[in-house]
């Protein structure tokens, strides 16, 4: 019922807005449109992003003929608030869905966790849903973990096609079939999942011959558990040198397999003749695991505040429309790739958003409107972190950590590795991102995390399933 009366009421938006041309005017036609998405894929994984040890020539490719952002964020430090992001274009406070799905408990932490949402709510007007109404073929391939329960997965979300999305952030087998997943019947013995995932998405594209498609390929790499193809693995033990930032042959090889995936979605749109039609949005949903790849010179990784939990690759690609190659500055986030789709197709949304389109300031050089970017995560992590909110605006990044409240305050163009916390020497600029960080987490309903009666100091880290 919700679905039905949703489309009725953007229908009746849409037909009612004023019309106006695309800021892309290249596209004679609805564009299709691909969010690539990568799992735990950090900000220096990337030959484009400056590893010399992964090999990424696809990737690197399109970053070098489209839009490559250098500053380009995560809207968590986690993989579900940030996939909710995409798909609302609402920051996680908003969704209240702040921690991965089902997250990690500890309850005897000196605070106690908010009763957080832990799926997305079909009440949430989608991306997918809004991209139907204008007369797309929708396909989810590959992960979701957006909810445990069937009601929630993405054939309820505005999806026509889900291929391998359900509760789960891994695979609940292996990266080879079988794959026990509930929406991914099990391939030949071998059969490798990036593989599987990329022939559904062609198969997908393949049958979308009357309508304009939207694909969102949802990778379950580079995810853990570590798996890849031994032939692959062997070469890149072959490279390892201490010389080299990155040193796991797996998880390269992991990458290599996903950089194929590309290749061959490129390959088929070309051969389609579709690919002067299409625009590809490249992303990642947190920074790097630290156990499996290196952030440097980002302090930390996944599950962190610091820019290598959070600080991601982005990358925006339309062969013969986006027409000179550009690398961009300018701090951009998740819900921004949500924005630039509803503007290239000049949508109205029934509620606001938070993104802001990306279109205007890749064509146009325009800066975006907005001057901060915020975080929030009153959770704790098993890689170390602690309930905290953050603030960037300019260069500056206030960080509040909520157990303490104590502030810490980085300049970035000086300090990429946040190393020096300078916020004894700016009082005033602490106080100016503080108000501003209070005021948004008003504004936004932030679930705040309260002290917890059962804290145990002794047993605080104790964590359970």
């Amino acid at each position: 019922m919700k679905k039905s009366i949703f489309s009725l009421i953007l229908y009746l938006i849409l037909m009612t807005s004023l019309s106006c041309s695309s800021p892309i005017q290249e596209f004679t036609e609805k564009p299709n449109i691909i969010i690539f998405m990568v799992d735990d894929l950090g900000w220096t994984d990337l030959g484009s992003y400056g590893s010399e040890f992964y090999e990424t020539p696809t990737i690197d490719k399109i970053a070098s003929n489209g839009v490559r952002f250098t500053n380009a964020y995560s809207a968590s430090s986690v993989c579900s608030p940030t996939r909710a992001a995409i798909m609302t274009g609402k920051y996680p406070a908003k969704t209240t869905i702040t921690d991965w799905i089902e997250g990690h408990k500890y309850p005897y932490a000196k605070l106690k966790i908010p009763n957080w949402k832990m799926y997305l709510d079909t009440k949430e007007n989608t991306l997918p849903e809004y991209l139907k109404i204008e007369g797309y073929t929708t396909a989810n391939i590959g992960k979701w973990h957006l909810g445990e329960d069937t009601i929630y997965w993405p054939e309820h979300q505005g999806f026509d096609i889900n291929k391998g999305g359900y509760s789960k952030g891994g695979p609940k087998g292996h990266y080879f079939s079988p794959y026990q997943n509930p929406r991914l019947t099990d391939g030949s013995k071998g059969e490798y999942l990036t593989d599987r995932l990329t022939d559904e998405a062609i198969q997908f594209m393949n049958k979308s011959k009357e309508k304009p498609f939207f694909l969102y390929l949802s990778h379950y790499a580079v995810h853990t558990k570590l798996e890849a193809k031994k032939d692959i693995i062997e070469k890149y033990k072959k490279k390892i040198s201490p010389n080299n930032q990155h040193q796991n042959p797996i998880y390269a090889a992991m990458l290599e397999s996903v950089d194929e995936s590309l290749e061959r979605l490129l390959k088929n749109l070309e051969e389609t003749g579709k690919i002067d039609n299409t625009i590809i949005f490249f992303m990642s949903d947190n920074g790097g695991l630290t156990k499996v790849t290196s952030n440097a010179p980002l302090r930390d990784g996944k599950g962190s505040i610091y820019e290598g939990g959070i600080k991601v690759p982005m990358i925006i690609y339309a062969p013969k429309k986006i027409k000179t190659s550009s690398i961009n500055n300018t701090p951009v986030i998740t819900m921004d790739v949500f924005a630039s789709i509803i503007d290239l197709l000049n949508i109205n949304t029934v509620s606001p958003i938070d993104g802001e389109s990306l279109i205007p300031l890749i064509l146009q050089e325009k800066e975006l409107k907005r001057n901060a970017l915020y975080w929030h995560y009153p959770h704790y992590h098993q890689e170390g972190a602690v309930p905290y909110s953050a603030i960037r605006e300019g260069d500056w990044k206030l960080i509040e950590t909520l157990e303490d409240n104590k502030l810490q305050l980085y300049h970035l163009s000086e300090d990429i590795g946040e190393t020096k916390n300078v916020a004894l020497k700016h009082p005033s600029k602490v106080n100016e991102l503080k108000q501003k960080l209070d005021t948004w987490r008003t504004e936004t309903g932030a679930q705040i995390p309260v002290t917890n009666p059962d804290f145990d100091k002794a047993k605080e880290r104790k964590k359970i399933k």
